[in-house]
Protein backbone atom coordinates (compact mmCIF):
# COMPACT_ATOMS: atom_id res chain seq x y z
CA UNK A 1 0.00 0.00 0.00
CA UNK A 2 1.38 3.38 -0.97
CA UNK A 3 2.24 5.76 1.82
CA UNK A 4 -0.12 8.70 2.11
CA UNK A 5 1.49 12.12 2.29
CA UNK A 6 0.15 15.64 2.04
CA UNK A 7 0.42 18.12 -0.78
CA UNK A 8 -1.08 21.55 -1.29
CA UNK A 9 -3.16 22.58 -4.30
CA UNK A 10 -4.11 26.11 -5.38
CA UNK A 11 -7.90 26.52 -5.60
CA UNK A 12 -7.50 29.09 -8.41
CA UNK A 13 -5.03 27.50 -10.82
CA UNK A 14 -4.77 23.98 -9.29
CA UNK A 15 -0.96 24.08 -9.18
CA UNK A 16 0.44 21.45 -6.80
CA UNK A 17 2.90 22.59 -4.08
CA UNK A 18 4.98 20.33 -1.84
CA UNK A 19 4.86 22.78 1.07
CA UNK A 20 2.21 25.22 2.20
CA UNK A 21 2.72 28.87 1.35
CA UNK A 22 0.60 31.95 1.83
CA UNK A 23 0.88 32.77 -1.87
CA UNK A 24 0.65 30.54 -4.94
CA UNK A 25 3.92 30.58 -6.88
CA UNK A 26 2.09 30.05 -10.18
CA UNK A 27 -0.84 32.52 -10.24
CA UNK A 28 0.26 34.83 -7.42
CA UNK A 29 -3.03 34.62 -5.49
CA UNK A 30 -2.95 34.76 -1.69
CA UNK A 31 -4.48 32.21 0.72
CA UNK A 32 -5.60 29.82 -2.02
CA UNK A 33 -3.63 26.69 -1.08
CA UNK A 34 -5.54 23.81 0.51
CA UNK A 35 -4.27 20.51 1.83
CA UNK A 36 -4.85 17.33 -0.12
CA UNK A 37 -3.77 13.71 0.33
CA UNK A 38 -1.57 12.18 -2.38
CA UNK A 39 -0.05 8.77 -2.93
CA UNK A 40 3.70 8.89 -2.38
CA UNK A 41 5.76 8.34 -5.51
CA UNK A 42 2.88 8.65 -7.92
CA UNK A 43 1.95 12.31 -7.62
CA UNK A 44 -1.72 11.36 -7.97
CA UNK A 45 -4.32 12.52 -5.50
CA UNK A 46 -6.48 10.03 -3.64
CA UNK A 47 -9.72 10.54 -1.78
CA UNK A 48 -10.19 8.83 1.56
CA UNK A 49 -13.07 6.39 1.77
CA UNK A 50 -13.52 6.15 -1.99
CA UNK A 51 -11.90 3.55 -4.21
CA UNK A 52 -10.67 4.56 -7.62
CA UNK A 53 -13.02 3.44 -10.36
CA UNK A 54 -11.73 1.37 -13.28
CA UNK A 55 -12.32 3.16 -16.56
CA UNK A 56 -12.55 1.43 -19.90
CA UNK A 57 -12.24 2.73 -23.44
CA UNK A 58 -15.41 2.51 -25.49
CA UNK A 59 -15.16 2.17 -29.26
CA UNK A 60 -17.23 4.74 -31.14
CA UNK A 61 -19.02 1.91 -32.98
CA UNK A 62 -20.44 0.73 -29.64
CA UNK A 63 -22.12 4.05 -28.92
CA UNK A 64 -25.88 4.14 -29.25
CA UNK A 65 -27.98 7.02 -30.57
CA UNK A 66 -27.50 10.27 -28.67
CA UNK A 67 -30.64 11.95 -27.35
CA UNK A 68 -30.27 15.72 -27.71
CA UNK A 69 -33.81 16.46 -26.55
CA UNK A 70 -33.12 17.77 -23.04
CA UNK A 71 -36.04 17.30 -20.68
CA UNK A 72 -36.56 20.67 -19.01
CA UNK A 73 -38.58 20.68 -15.79
CA UNK A 74 -40.51 23.92 -15.34
CA UNK A 75 -39.75 25.75 -12.11
CA UNK A 76 -43.27 27.16 -11.89
CA UNK A 77 -41.90 30.67 -12.41
CA UNK A 78 -41.81 32.33 -15.82
CA UNK A 79 -38.80 34.44 -14.79
CA UNK A 80 -36.88 31.44 -13.43
CA UNK A 81 -37.67 29.44 -16.57
CA UNK A 82 -36.61 32.35 -18.76
CA UNK A 83 -33.21 32.60 -17.07
CA UNK A 84 -32.61 28.84 -17.43
CA UNK A 85 -33.91 28.59 -20.98
CA UNK A 86 -37.07 26.68 -20.10
CA UNK A 87 -36.37 25.15 -16.71
CA UNK A 88 -34.07 22.78 -14.84
CA UNK A 89 -32.77 19.91 -16.97
CA UNK A 90 -33.12 16.31 -15.79
CA UNK A 91 -29.72 14.76 -15.05
CA UNK A 92 -28.07 18.16 -14.63
CA UNK A 93 -26.36 19.84 -11.66
CA UNK A 94 -27.17 23.47 -10.87
CA UNK A 95 -25.23 25.59 -8.39
CA UNK A 96 -27.01 28.63 -6.97
CA UNK A 97 -25.22 31.15 -4.77
CA UNK A 98 -26.22 34.30 -2.97
CA UNK A 99 -25.80 36.24 0.25
CA UNK A 100 -27.45 34.97 3.44
CA UNK A 101 -31.09 36.02 3.72
CA UNK A 102 -31.43 36.98 0.06
CA UNK A 103 -34.09 34.31 -0.59
CA UNK A 104 -32.30 31.25 -2.00
CA UNK A 105 -34.22 28.79 0.17
CA UNK A 106 -37.50 30.56 -0.58
CA UNK A 107 -36.85 30.41 -4.32
CA UNK A 108 -36.04 26.70 -4.27
CA UNK A 109 -38.91 25.83 -1.94
CA UNK A 110 -41.32 27.46 -4.36
CA UNK A 111 -39.69 25.52 -7.20
CA UNK A 112 -40.13 22.20 -5.37
CA UNK A 113 -43.71 23.06 -4.43
CA UNK A 114 -44.56 23.79 -8.07
CA UNK A 115 -42.79 20.65 -9.32
CA UNK A 116 -44.41 18.50 -6.63
CA UNK A 117 -47.87 19.75 -7.56
CA UNK A 118 -47.22 18.55 -11.13
CA UNK A 119 -46.35 15.03 -10.06
CA UNK A 120 -42.57 15.23 -9.77
CA UNK A 121 -40.97 13.38 -6.87
CA UNK A 122 -38.95 15.98 -4.95
CA UNK A 123 -36.49 15.79 -2.07
CA UNK A 124 -35.28 18.74 0.00
CA UNK A 125 -32.05 17.98 1.91
CA UNK A 126 -31.08 20.43 4.62
CA UNK A 127 -28.35 20.48 7.23
CA UNK A 128 -29.06 24.03 8.37
CA UNK A 129 -32.77 23.98 9.30
CA UNK A 130 -35.08 21.71 11.23
CA UNK A 131 -37.91 19.76 9.66
CA UNK A 132 -40.51 22.03 11.27
CA UNK A 133 -38.83 25.15 9.84
CA UNK A 134 -38.80 23.73 6.33
CA UNK A 135 -42.36 22.39 6.58
CA UNK A 136 -43.57 25.77 7.85
CA UNK A 137 -41.96 27.56 4.91
CA UNK A 138 -43.47 25.07 2.46
CA UNK A 139 -46.98 25.66 3.82
CA UNK A 140 -46.45 29.44 3.95
CA UNK A 141 -45.48 29.46 0.28
CA UNK A 142 -48.50 27.44 -0.77
CA UNK A 143 -46.91 24.01 -1.05
CA UNK A 144 -47.67 20.71 0.59
CA UNK A 145 -45.23 18.72 2.66
CA UNK A 146 -46.81 15.57 1.23
CA UNK A 147 -45.51 16.40 -2.27
CA UNK A 148 -41.99 17.22 -1.04
CA UNK A 149 -39.76 14.81 0.84
CA UNK A 150 -37.70 16.42 3.62
CA UNK A 151 -34.38 14.99 4.76
CA UNK A 152 -32.38 16.48 7.62
CA UNK A 153 -28.84 15.16 7.25
CA UNK A 154 -25.26 16.34 6.88
CA UNK A 155 -23.49 13.03 6.23
CA UNK A 156 -22.80 12.36 2.55
CA UNK A 157 -23.31 8.60 2.85
CA UNK A 158 -26.72 9.05 4.48
CA UNK A 159 -27.81 11.43 1.75
CA UNK A 160 -26.67 9.08 -1.01
CA UNK A 161 -28.50 6.14 0.59
CA UNK A 162 -31.74 8.10 0.99
CA UNK A 163 -31.62 9.39 -2.59
CA UNK A 164 -31.24 5.86 -3.90
CA UNK A 165 -34.05 4.67 -1.63
CA UNK A 166 -36.48 7.55 -2.24
CA UNK A 167 -35.77 7.73 -6.02
CA UNK A 168 -36.56 11.46 -6.42
CA UNK A 169 -36.58 13.26 -9.75
CA UNK A 170 -35.49 16.60 -8.23
CA UNK A 171 -33.11 17.05 -5.28
CA UNK A 172 -32.12 20.28 -3.54
CA UNK A 173 -29.06 20.26 -1.24
CA UNK A 174 -29.07 23.23 1.15
CA UNK A 175 -26.18 23.72 1.36
CA UNK A 176 -23.14 21.98 -0.13
CA UNK A 177 -20.83 23.61 2.44
CA UNK A 178 -22.65 21.85 5.31
CA UNK A 179 -22.32 18.34 3.86
CA UNK A 180 -19.32 16.18 4.83
CA UNK A 181 -17.84 12.76 4.22
CA UNK A 182 -16.87 11.31 7.60
CA UNK A 183 -14.07 9.28 5.99
CA UNK A 184 -12.22 12.53 5.29
CA UNK A 185 -10.35 14.15 8.19
CA UNK A 186 -11.26 17.74 7.32
CA UNK A 187 -14.40 19.46 8.59
CA UNK A 188 -17.52 20.35 6.62
CA UNK A 189 -17.08 23.42 4.45
CA UNK A 190 -13.38 22.85 3.84
CA UNK A 191 -12.18 22.85 0.25
CA UNK A 192 -11.51 19.10 0.27
CA UNK A 193 -14.96 18.30 1.66
CA UNK A 194 -16.82 20.60 -0.74
CA UNK A 195 -14.95 19.19 -3.72
CA UNK A 196 -15.47 15.55 -2.71
CA UNK A 197 -19.15 15.90 -1.77
CA UNK A 198 -20.02 17.87 -4.89
CA UNK A 199 -18.26 15.32 -7.10
CA UNK A 200 -20.03 12.35 -5.50
CA UNK A 201 -23.46 13.96 -5.61
CA UNK A 202 -22.93 15.09 -9.21
CA UNK A 203 -21.97 11.56 -10.28
CA UNK A 204 -25.05 10.16 -8.56
CA UNK A 205 -27.38 12.72 -10.16
CA UNK A 206 -26.10 12.04 -13.66
CA UNK A 207 -26.24 8.27 -13.17
CA UNK A 208 -29.84 8.37 -11.90
CA UNK A 209 -31.13 11.18 -14.16
CA UNK A 210 -31.86 13.47 -11.20
CA UNK A 211 -32.12 17.25 -11.50
CA UNK A 212 -29.77 18.27 -8.67
CA UNK A 213 -29.62 21.79 -7.25
CA UNK A 214 -26.78 22.71 -4.89
CA UNK A 215 -27.01 25.82 -2.73
CA UNK A 216 -23.62 27.48 -2.22
CA UNK A 217 -22.42 30.06 0.26
CA UNK A 218 -20.66 33.18 -1.00
CA UNK A 219 -17.59 34.97 0.31
CA UNK A 220 -17.51 38.58 1.44
CA UNK A 221 -16.56 39.72 -2.07
CA UNK A 222 -19.62 37.99 -3.57
CA UNK A 223 -17.96 34.94 -5.17
CA UNK A 224 -18.96 31.35 -4.43
CA UNK A 225 -17.10 29.84 -1.50
CA UNK A 226 -15.04 26.70 -2.03
CA UNK A 227 -12.66 25.52 -4.77
CA UNK A 228 -12.96 26.99 -8.23
CA UNK A 229 -13.34 23.48 -9.58
CA UNK A 230 -16.84 23.46 -8.06
CA UNK A 231 -18.06 25.86 -10.76
CA UNK A 232 -16.35 23.79 -13.46
CA UNK A 233 -17.94 20.62 -12.12
CA UNK A 234 -21.59 21.69 -12.35
CA UNK A 235 -23.63 22.29 -15.49
CA UNK A 236 -25.24 25.57 -14.47
CA UNK A 237 -24.06 28.38 -12.19
CA UNK A 238 -26.63 30.88 -10.97
CA UNK A 239 -26.25 33.94 -8.74
CA UNK A 240 -29.23 35.23 -6.78
CA UNK A 241 -28.64 38.92 -6.13
CA UNK A 242 -30.36 41.85 -4.51
CA UNK A 243 -30.33 44.25 -1.59
CA UNK A 244 -31.97 42.80 1.52
CA UNK A 245 -33.45 46.25 2.19
CA UNK A 246 -35.11 46.26 -1.24
CA UNK A 247 -37.92 44.15 -2.66
CA UNK A 248 -36.12 43.52 -5.97
CA UNK A 249 -34.26 40.24 -6.60
CA UNK A 250 -32.29 39.28 -9.71
CA UNK A 251 -31.41 35.76 -10.85
CA UNK A 252 -28.31 35.85 -13.05
CA UNK A 253 -27.05 32.82 -15.01
CA UNK A 254 -23.31 32.91 -15.70
CA UNK A 255 -22.83 29.34 -16.93
CA UNK A 256 -25.33 27.03 -18.62
CA UNK A 257 -24.47 23.93 -20.62
CA UNK A 258 -28.04 23.48 -21.84
CA UNK A 259 -28.71 26.95 -23.21
CA UNK A 260 -27.48 30.52 -23.57
CA UNK A 261 -26.12 32.52 -20.65
CA UNK A 262 -26.61 36.15 -19.74
CA UNK A 263 -30.38 36.21 -19.33
CA UNK A 264 -31.96 37.48 -16.13
CA UNK A 265 -34.89 36.52 -13.99
CA UNK A 266 -36.39 39.34 -11.94
CA UNK A 267 -38.55 38.88 -8.86
CA UNK A 268 -40.31 40.85 -6.18
CA UNK A 269 -39.93 39.64 -2.59
CA UNK A 270 -43.12 39.86 -0.55
CA UNK A 271 -44.78 38.30 2.46
CA UNK A 272 -45.97 35.38 0.32
CA UNK A 273 -42.54 34.69 -1.15
CA UNK A 274 -41.04 35.57 -4.52
CA UNK A 275 -43.31 36.82 -7.29
CA UNK A 276 -42.35 37.28 -10.95
CA UNK A 277 -41.83 40.95 -11.76
CA UNK A 278 -44.38 41.83 -14.41
CA UNK A 279 -42.85 45.09 -15.64
CA UNK A 280 -39.18 44.20 -15.24
CA UNK A 281 -38.04 46.48 -18.08
CA UNK A 282 -39.40 49.67 -16.52
CA UNK A 283 -39.22 48.79 -12.84
CA UNK A 284 -36.64 51.52 -12.12
CA UNK A 285 -38.78 54.24 -13.73
CA UNK A 286 -41.84 53.81 -11.51
CA UNK A 287 -40.92 56.71 -9.21
CA UNK A 288 -39.42 58.95 -11.89
CA UNK A 289 -40.56 62.58 -11.84
CA UNK A 290 -41.00 63.90 -15.37
CA UNK A 291 -39.90 67.41 -16.27
CA UNK A 292 -37.04 67.45 -13.78
CA UNK A 293 -33.68 68.88 -14.83
CA UNK A 294 -30.79 66.44 -14.69
CA UNK A 295 -32.92 63.34 -15.33
CA UNK A 296 -32.30 61.25 -18.45
CA UNK A 297 -33.44 57.72 -19.42
CA UNK A 298 -30.95 55.16 -20.69
CA UNK A 299 -31.95 51.66 -21.96
CA UNK A 300 -29.28 49.49 -20.34
CA UNK A 301 -28.51 46.01 -21.61
CA UNK A 302 -27.91 43.52 -18.81
CA UNK A 303 -27.03 40.18 -20.34
CA UNK A 304 -29.69 39.72 -23.02
CA UNK A 305 -32.32 41.81 -21.26
CA UNK A 306 -33.03 45.53 -21.63
CA UNK A 307 -33.64 47.43 -18.39
CA UNK A 308 -34.60 51.10 -18.64
CA UNK A 309 -32.68 53.13 -16.06
CA UNK A 310 -32.74 56.75 -14.93
CA UNK A 311 -29.43 58.61 -14.88
CA UNK A 312 -29.57 61.61 -12.55
CA UNK A 313 -27.15 64.53 -12.32
CA UNK A 314 -26.85 67.46 -9.92
CA UNK A 315 -24.43 70.28 -10.77
CA UNK A 316 -24.01 73.04 -8.18
CA UNK A 317 -21.56 75.95 -7.77
CA UNK A 318 -18.72 75.61 -5.28
CA UNK A 319 -16.09 77.89 -3.81
CA UNK A 320 -13.72 75.03 -3.10
CA UNK A 321 -10.43 74.87 -4.97
CA UNK A 322 -11.06 71.16 -5.50
CA UNK A 323 -14.63 70.65 -6.74
CA UNK A 324 -16.27 67.39 -5.78
CA UNK A 325 -16.99 64.60 -8.24
CA UNK A 326 -19.32 61.90 -6.84
CA UNK A 327 -20.72 59.00 -8.87
CA UNK A 328 -23.06 56.31 -7.54
CA UNK A 329 -23.58 53.31 -9.80
CA UNK A 330 -21.14 54.62 -12.41
CA UNK A 331 -17.43 54.18 -13.00
CA UNK A 332 -15.67 57.28 -11.65
CA UNK A 333 -12.89 57.21 -14.27
CA UNK A 334 -15.51 57.19 -17.02
CA UNK A 335 -17.34 60.13 -15.43
CA UNK A 336 -14.13 62.18 -15.17
CA UNK A 337 -13.39 61.45 -18.83
CA UNK A 338 -16.81 62.67 -19.92
CA UNK A 339 -16.55 65.84 -17.83
CA UNK A 340 -13.19 66.55 -19.46
CA UNK A 341 -14.73 66.12 -22.92
CA UNK A 342 -17.50 68.58 -22.04
CA UNK A 343 -14.97 71.19 -20.89
CA UNK A 344 -12.62 70.73 -23.86
CA UNK A 345 -15.03 70.20 -26.76
CA UNK A 346 -18.11 72.15 -25.64
CA UNK A 347 -16.48 74.79 -23.48
CA UNK A 348 -18.56 74.14 -20.36
CA UNK A 349 -17.14 75.62 -17.18
CA UNK A 350 -17.18 72.81 -14.67
CA UNK A 351 -13.99 73.65 -12.78
CA UNK A 352 -16.01 75.66 -10.26
CA UNK A 353 -18.91 73.21 -9.97
CA UNK A 354 -19.57 70.16 -7.82
CA UNK A 355 -20.95 67.31 -9.93
CA UNK A 356 -23.02 64.49 -8.44
CA UNK A 357 -24.19 61.58 -10.57
CA UNK A 358 -26.40 58.63 -9.64
CA UNK A 359 -28.29 55.77 -11.25
CA UNK A 360 -31.72 55.43 -9.65
CA UNK A 361 -32.70 52.16 -8.03
CA UNK A 362 -29.20 51.09 -7.01
CA UNK A 363 -28.34 49.91 -10.53
CA UNK A 364 -24.66 49.76 -11.50
CA UNK A 365 -23.79 50.74 -15.08
CA UNK A 366 -20.53 49.74 -16.72
CA UNK A 367 -21.87 50.03 -20.27
CA UNK A 368 -20.05 52.64 -22.43
CA UNK A 369 -23.36 53.20 -24.24
CA UNK A 370 -24.49 55.18 -21.17
CA UNK A 371 -21.99 57.97 -21.98
CA UNK A 372 -24.47 60.04 -23.96
CA UNK A 373 -27.08 59.83 -21.22
CA UNK A 374 -24.54 60.96 -18.62
CA UNK A 375 -23.48 63.93 -20.75
CA UNK A 376 -27.10 64.98 -21.35
CA UNK A 377 -27.93 64.69 -17.63
CA UNK A 378 -24.95 66.89 -16.63
CA UNK A 379 -25.76 69.62 -19.16
CA UNK A 380 -29.46 69.46 -18.25
CA UNK A 381 -28.70 70.03 -14.56
CA UNK A 382 -26.04 72.68 -15.23
CA UNK A 383 -28.45 74.87 -17.24
CA UNK A 384 -31.56 73.80 -15.32
CA UNK A 385 -33.17 72.59 -18.55
CA UNK A 386 -35.34 69.46 -18.35
CA UNK A 387 -34.95 66.88 -21.11
CA UNK A 388 -38.10 65.83 -22.93
CA UNK A 389 -39.51 62.87 -20.96
CA UNK A 390 -40.10 60.88 -24.18
CA UNK A 391 -36.36 60.83 -25.09
CA UNK A 392 -33.84 58.05 -24.54
CA UNK A 393 -30.09 58.31 -25.16
CA UNK A 394 -27.76 55.55 -26.42
CA UNK A 395 -24.16 56.11 -27.47
CA UNK A 396 -20.53 55.97 -26.45
CA UNK A 397 -18.62 59.26 -26.31
CA UNK A 398 -15.04 59.30 -27.61
CA UNK A 399 -12.24 61.58 -26.41
CA UNK A 400 -12.76 63.75 -29.48
CA UNK A 401 -16.41 64.29 -28.61
CA UNK A 402 -17.62 61.92 -31.35
CA UNK A 403 -20.55 59.56 -30.75
CA UNK A 404 -19.62 55.95 -31.35
CA UNK A 405 -22.06 53.15 -32.08
CA UNK A 406 -23.30 50.91 -29.26
CA UNK A 407 -24.30 47.25 -29.19
CA UNK A 408 -27.88 46.04 -29.68
CA UNK A 409 -29.27 49.53 -30.28
CA UNK A 410 -32.34 48.19 -32.06
CA UNK A 411 -33.21 45.93 -29.11
CA UNK A 412 -32.75 48.79 -26.64
CA UNK A 413 -34.92 51.21 -28.61
CA UNK A 414 -37.54 48.52 -29.21
CA UNK A 415 -38.05 48.03 -25.46
CA UNK A 416 -38.10 51.78 -24.91
CA UNK A 417 -40.76 52.16 -27.60
CA UNK A 418 -42.84 49.42 -25.97
CA UNK A 419 -42.88 51.46 -22.75
CA UNK A 420 -44.03 54.63 -24.48
CA UNK A 421 -40.81 56.47 -25.35
CA UNK A 422 -41.00 58.04 -28.79
CA UNK A 423 -37.56 59.53 -29.57
CA UNK A 424 -34.09 57.98 -29.46
CA UNK A 425 -30.84 59.89 -29.82
CA UNK A 426 -28.15 57.52 -31.11
CA UNK A 427 -24.90 57.47 -33.06
CA UNK A 428 -24.95 58.27 -36.77
CA UNK A 429 -23.96 54.71 -37.75
CA UNK A 430 -27.29 53.24 -36.65
CA UNK A 431 -29.53 52.61 -39.67
CA UNK A 432 -32.30 50.18 -38.65
CA UNK A 433 -35.83 51.55 -38.24
CA UNK A 434 -37.69 50.97 -34.97
CA UNK A 435 -41.47 50.84 -34.93
CA UNK A 436 -43.00 53.78 -33.07
CA UNK A 437 -39.64 55.46 -32.47
CA UNK A 438 -38.24 58.63 -34.06
CA UNK A 439 -34.49 58.10 -34.51
CA UNK A 440 -32.26 61.17 -34.23
CA UNK A 441 -28.75 60.33 -35.46
CA UNK A 442 -25.90 62.46 -34.14
CA UNK A 443 -22.18 62.60 -34.94
CA UNK A 444 -20.82 64.35 -31.87
CA UNK A 445 -21.73 65.67 -28.42
CA UNK A 446 -22.52 69.16 -29.67
CA UNK A 447 -24.97 67.78 -32.23
CA UNK A 448 -26.57 65.48 -29.62
CA UNK A 449 -27.16 68.30 -27.14
CA UNK A 450 -28.67 70.41 -29.89
CA UNK A 451 -31.08 67.64 -30.86
CA UNK A 452 -32.14 67.40 -27.20
CA UNK A 453 -32.71 71.20 -27.15
CA UNK A 454 -30.02 71.68 -24.49
CA UNK A 455 -27.99 74.89 -24.61
CA UNK A 456 -24.29 74.77 -23.79
CA UNK A 457 -22.96 78.25 -24.43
Amino acid sequence: MAKIRNQYVCSKCETVHIQWSGRCNSCGEWNTLYEQAAASGSGRTVSAGKARSKASICNSLDLGPVDLDWQAISTGSAEFDRALGGGVTAGSVTLIGGEPGIGKSTLLTQFLAAAGSHGYRCLYVSAEESRSQIAGRIHRLGGSEISIGILIANELEDIEDQILKYQPQIVVIDSIQTISDHFMPSSAGSINQVRECATRLSDLAKAEGIALVLVGHVTKDGTLAGPRVLEHLVDTVVYFEGDRDSYLRVLRVIKHRFGPVGDLGMFEMGSAGLVDLENATGVHLVDRVEGQAGSVVFPALDGRRVILTEVQALVVPTSSEQPRRVATGLEMNRVLLLLAVLEKKIGLRLYNKDVFLSVAGGVRLADPAADLAIVAAVVSSLNDQPVDSSYVFVGEVGLGGEIRSASNVRQRLGEASRLGFTTGIVGSNFSDPVSGMLILKVKDVRNALGQASLTFS
